[in-house]
């Protein structure tokens, strides 16, 4: 793990996430230093969640998952999720409006908050009144309306639901920290003053960037555009840039006889048959060491279980296919920075893992599961960044098409100059000193 560049840090702070999904524990992870004993504070947990109030964040997550998965369904799936994706839609972006209204949404959180939501965790941190960053919109509604005055928030999406923001946004003393322009400019229309709104990018790994100076990212990022670029097509239109940014370290990199693809399965195990439809498509070019594939499933068992059926003997011996799971989420969170460090292409629905493409590494987009995951994947498409799946069947077919072209290293650049690399910095930044610095070089954001 990369600690040399990390920033120093003395305040004491309480870190807030919820488990729902991975989305929210993975925005918070990264911060966990800036936590007294680097801990991470679980809305809905048994040590600081009171026995009824975690019921209802249990029938919270069952109701999460069961809707995730129900997108699998044949003909009533798409059917019972969309029951749910309605109550959290996002409405278009165009025109741009005043939607700084109440809805629905925003009057039942007040409603549930007033009859203890969130109770557990504004009594355990009462002994200590200090700030308070959530990635999680409940907590921090829950702790503004108790009257805490450093209350941060931290946006995982692209685009979000008018429920992430108080009924009263004008008066609201939360500041939040968004991922990209487009989630700042919807924070707007809700309401939120521009002083309570900080473009800080989302919060990616430090093992990752390798400090400040982005040593790290520039040489992963340097040997995945050999691998991805085996025709040099992309470098001999780009060969300038390429020097100016990552220096001497593309000299140094000679192309790898396969590339690494790494397949994020959801934390409801969500889309786990694209991956199983993968092993098929992509069985000899993973036979003949053309392509290694990752298969990410998280803490879930019953995921392992279910590749484990799915990889022969033949693949198993090739050592071509990796099951990358822990037991715990933060190992989990370790294994999956581990793998990212050597991965050429991330292959995802569009959740929060759209933001790890400012870290250089081109995202094939599997389909979305929700409103925030279709913006997201507007917003990735919008960069240049994505490329939306294929057919499965014929995934070995555009896959070879695209390195030959030079197309997925022309994602991998573009995630890394468009995206916004230094959120962990940039939030620590505003912890410390009230204030962020701007800048528009691509290495400085």
């Amino acid at each position: 793990m990369y600690h040399k560049n990390r920033l120093t840090w003395n305040k004491r702070i309480w870190v807030v996430a919820v488990d729902m999904g991975y989305g929210h524990q993975r925005a918070a992870y990264p911060l966990r230093h800036l936590a007294e004993n680097g801990e991470i504070l679980a809305v809905g947990s048994p040590q600081i969640t009171s026995i009824a109030e975690r019921k209802d964040w249990e029938r919270m997550l069952r109701m999460y998952e069961g809707f995730s998965q129900a997108t699998s369904i044949p003909i009533i799936g798409k059917g019972i999720f969309g029951m749910l994706d309605k109550l959290l839609h996002i409405p278009s972006y165009y025109p741009i409006r005043n939607l700084s209204v109440p809805t629905m949404q925003t009057r039942l959180l007040k409603s549930k908050i007033k009859n203890g939501l969130c109770a557990g965790l504004l009594e355990h941190i009462s002994a200590n009144h200090q700030p308070i960053i959530t990635t999680y919109f409940a907590p921090a509604i829950a702790a503004d309306s108790a009257g805490y005055d450093a209350v941060y928030c931290v946006i995982c999406d692209a685009d979000i639901n008018r429920v992430w923001v108080a009924e009263e946004a004008s008066e609201s003393n939360i500041k939040y920290f968004a991922p990209c322009g487009k989630a700042a400019q919807r924070l707007r229309s809700y309401g939120v003053p521009d002083n309570n709104i900080f473009i800080t990018g989302f919060p990616l790994p430090e093992e990752l960037l390798g400090g400040t100076e982005l040593k790290v990212l520039k040489k992963n990022l340097a040997q995945r555009l050999a691998n991805l670029d085996p025709k040099g097509r992309f470098r001999i239109r780009n060969e300038k840039n390429i020097e100016h940014f990552l220096g001497g370290h593309l000299i140094d990199s000679v192309p790898k006889e396969y590339v690494t693809i790494t397949f994020a399965v959801g934390g409801a195990g969500a889309q786990k048959e694209i991956a199983a439809s993968l092993l098929h498509s992509l069985r000899s070019s993973l036979l003949h060491g053309r392509i290694k594939l990752n298969i990410v499933v998280g803490v879930k068992q019953h995921l392992v279980d279910y590749f484990e059926q799915h990889i022969d003997e033949e693949l198993r011996s090739s050592n071509s296919v990796k099951i990358v799971h822990a037991s715990n989420l933060f190992s989990y969170f370790d294994a999956f920075n581990e793998v990212l460090q050597t991965t050429d292409i991330l292959w995802t629905k569009p959740s929060e893992l759209v933001f790890y493409s400012a870290l250089g590494i081109p995202v094939i987009l599997s389909p979305a599961i929700g409103s925030q995951e279709q913006f997201n994947k507007y917003w990735l498409i919008e960069l240049t960044a994505g490329i939306k799946q294929f057919s499965l069947a014929y995934a070995d077919h555009w896959l070879n098409d695209f390195l030959n072209s030079g197309r997925l290293a022309e994602a991998a650049w573009a995630g890394f100059i468009k995206g916004r690399k230094l959120g962990t910095y940039k939030i620590r930044e505003v912890l410390n000193t009230g204030s962020m610095t701007k800048s528009d070089s691509p290495l400085l954001r």
